[in-house]
């Protein structure tokens, strides 16, 4: 089964929150980016201009940039997103969701397809939180992620990111996950 550690931006804390962007990277070092040009615009308040709109790769433009299913990075409507997204997951047999604080991203995540019964048939419908990881092992799950994976992020040959970017907060919980599982 090939976990996969994803994360996303969204406009709010609240029931009729909208994704803003999503970043998933396969235990293998495949990734999936994509930035949603249709979420609610009326819900982004200074808090996320300041720390997520101003952290996306494309910046508030339109650009449409694909790579091969091992690498896509896309900005575009929820169904183009979602249609992508399953060609991307599609590539591998089996898929493991790894994600942390996973409450709304588990739900955002659900959402690209409509419900829980539409995701790819191929990811194991319960997904898991490295905030309960690290509780099981004895480390207070409100560290900081970047400071505790910081030896591994350095390893990396990933562009450094900003906390608040979906794709490199994927990264960190990927090297969190890796860090965690030697303890």
């Amino acid at each position: 089964m090939t976990k996969i550690y994803f994360d996303t931006e969204f406009t709010g804390l609240h029931q009729n929150t909208t994704l803003i962007s999503i970043g998933l990277i396969s235990e293998c070092g495949k990734t999936f980016y994509a930035e949603f040009n249709d979420y609610d615009f009326n819900q982004v308040d200074d808090w996320l201009r300041e720390n997520v709109i101003s952290h996306l790769q494309y910046n508030g433009t339109f650009q449409i940039l694909e790579g091969s299913k091992t690498d896509i990075s896309y900005k575009s409507t929820t169904e183009n997103i979602k249609d992508k997204l399953t060609i991307w997951i599609n590539q591998f047999d089996e898929v493991e969701i790894w994600s942390d604080c996973l409450s709304y991203d588990w739900v955002l995540f659900n959402q690209i397809f409509g419900h829980a019964f539409n995701i790819p048939k191929n990811i194991y419908y319960i997904p898991f939180d490295i905030c309960t990881l690290f509780k099981i092992k004895g480390i207070d799950p409100d560290i900081s992620r970047e400071e505790f994976a910081k030896d591994l992020l350095v390893k990396v040959a990933f562009q450094q990111g900003k906390k608040h970017n979906a794709m490199w907060d994927a990264l960190v919980i990927r090297e969190c996950y890796n860090k965690l599982m030697t303890i």
